[in-house]
């Protein structure tokens, strides 16, 4: 197959939602009608002990939530597919802001009980902001929720997104009869069935006498009605507004029971973009260049814990990537080859021996690799609009057994790589701060720790406000100002000295006594100083 040919057969997007709308599930049953998977796992189930495919890690068995987005790779149609599968928890919202950065498009995943809740407002604004294409799949038909018409407007009002129902539910809740395809004029008859993945399809047009006798005189007059109105008053499906990131097809299902989703599947194959060009510090990308180049976009220790591994997640942006071929590594200005480069299932992996644009390829990493670094064959660019976050809660590590002290010291270096955490270093004491933006991420790296590692820890509440790292044209300048504030000094993992400020009102004092130093928000000096 022809290069161009294997760039148009790719498609890579991401599943994001707000926690436990039904996006591992709905992942699941995508790579069960991909045929990647023979049975599908229910997440939070006590009755069916297999987990989700997805959720992989031990605590995301135990808790029933994502917590690192998992990569997933199957064929379906004659495409191959890529489904990034990310946290829905606001406190790794960090990790699904930088997946979206890898991926084409994205299936937004709506609870039809809930409809659109905060952390779906945050999600799509970053798919704003990159005009990201969005298909929307709204979940749990089966039970009582809000009035599809409802759920439509608040998609519209809340995401700032125009919205295209290519689907239509026949009632809801207990009275749930299934669905009108809107776009190839079939009736889908819902079954209270989480195996059987074929569904009872009738090709058949509203306007078609035999619809009473399928449906009911009574919900028959109300679909038609129904589909009336939404064709006055919502916009005709176009594929230009779709890639353009301006218009959200619509979709209706229960994906627990295996509802709604080939229907989702099938039209996601015949719409989705092919892999798109990538912005860097130099010029665009396009995926049909021939040299390669692409980026890290996720770093993840201990992927298997028996061999301590640790995997850096790259995207295919340019290029073809090959096993065993020398690529330069831009940030540290050095050639690296790799011997097994990888493909996933999750958790399971299989050697890879080429990859194309749109490809996610592991690579098993010794310490080379920061989130952001790119590869290349040559040409000096680095990807850009990768987020860093800005830690808002700090804690100290407090170390529980000594004898395991190296480690615990490994074990928290390789999980802060990740990107879900920041790791400050007091010379005073050589005390440790963790830094993330939820409390929920404590838990996991303390759990990780201990049953990874072998290490365990306690935390301890610490009273800072924000981490500034701060840079000085003045080394004097910047040298007296860490000597002054000493206690207040540390160090991330880069060795950058970080001013530990217990309130925004500290910020601003210290900037107006020492108009030298810059104040920043982030590692990468990139962005305003603080104000």
């Amino acid at each position: 197959m022809s290069y161009q040919n294997e760039i148009k057969k790719r498609r890579t997007f991401a599943i994001i939602s707000h926690p436990d709308a039904g996006k591992t599930t709905l992942t699941e049953k995508l790579l069960l009608f991909g045929g990647a998977i023979q049975t599908a796992g229910a997440v939070k189930s006590n009755k069916i002990k297999k987990t989700a495919t997805s959720d992989f890690m031990e605590i995301e068995k135990q808790r029933g939530i994502s917590v690192a987005t998992s990569v997933m790779t199957f064929e379906y149609r004659d495409l191959l597919i890529n489904i990034l599968d990310t946290p829905g928890h606001k406190d790794f919202a960090e990790d699904t802001y930088r997946t979206l950065t890898a991926v084409d498009s994205v299936i937004l995943v709506i609870d039809c009980v809930k409809g659109v809740e905060e952390q779906t407002e945050r999600l799509m604004e970053v798919c704003r902001m990159r005009k990201t294409p969005v298909i929307i799949f709204i979940n749990k038909l089966d039970r009582e929720g809000q009035s599809p018409f409802d759920l439509l407007d608040e998609l519209e009002n809340k995401l700032q997104i125009r919205v295209r129902p290519l689907t239509w539910p026949i009632n809801m809740g207990a009275n749930f009869k299934g669905v009108y395809s809107l776009y190839d004029k079939s009736l889908y008859f819902f079954q209270v069935n989480k195996t059987k993945i074929e569904a009872d399809v009738v090709e058949i047009g509203l306007d078609d006498e035999k619809l009473p006798s399928l449906l009911g005189e009574r919900d028959a007059g109300t679909l038609r009605e129904e589909v009336e109105l939404i064709e006055g008053v919502y916009d005709p499906f176009s594929e230009e507004a779709y890639d353009a990131g301006e218009l959200a097809p619509v979709f209706f299902g229960s994906a627990i029971n295996n509802f709604g989703v080939k229907e989702l599947l099938d039209t996601f194959c015949e719409i989705s973009p092919t892999p798109q060009a990538r912005p860097t510090d130099v010029r665009p990308v396009e995926p049909t260049e021939d040299k390669l180049s692409g980026f890290i976009f996720k770093i993840h220790a201990n992927l298997d814990p028996r061999h301590r591994d640790r995997i850096a997640f790259f995207r295919v942006c340019s290029g073809k990537f090959e096993r065993r071929k020398f690529y330069h590594h831009v940030r540290l200005n050095k050639d690296i080859r790799f011997a097994s480069p990888f493909t996933f299932m999750a958790s399971d992996k299989s050697i890879l021996e080429e990859g194309f644009p749109g490809d996610v390829v592991g690579l098993y990493d010794t310490g080379n690799f920061k989130i952001g670094d790119t590869l290349t064959e040559g040409e000096d660019l680095m990807f850009s609009g990768i987020p860093n976050f800005s830690p808002e809660i700090f804690k100290e590590l407090v170390n529980l057994d000594p004898m395991k002290s190296k480690q615990l010291d490994k074990g928290v270096q390789q999980l802060t790589d990740e990107g879900v955490a920041q790791l400050f270093t007091l010379e005073l004491g050589n005390r440790r701060i963790v830094g993330t933006v939820g409390e929920l991420q404590f838990d996991v790296i303390q759990h990780r720790l201990e049953h990874e590692y072998g290490a365990k820890c306690r935390w301890v509440p610490m009273n800072i406000d924000r981490a500034c790292w701060i840079t000085s044209d003045d080394k004097k300048k910047l040298d007296e100002f860490i000597r002054m504030k000493g206690n207040q000094i540390a160090y991330d993992k880069d060795n950058k000295p970080v001013f530990l400020a217990e309130s925004e009102w500290m910020i601003r004092m210290n900037r107006e006594n020492n108009p030298e130093i810059k104040f920043h928000f982030t590692s990468e000096f990139k962005t305003e100083v603080a104000a």
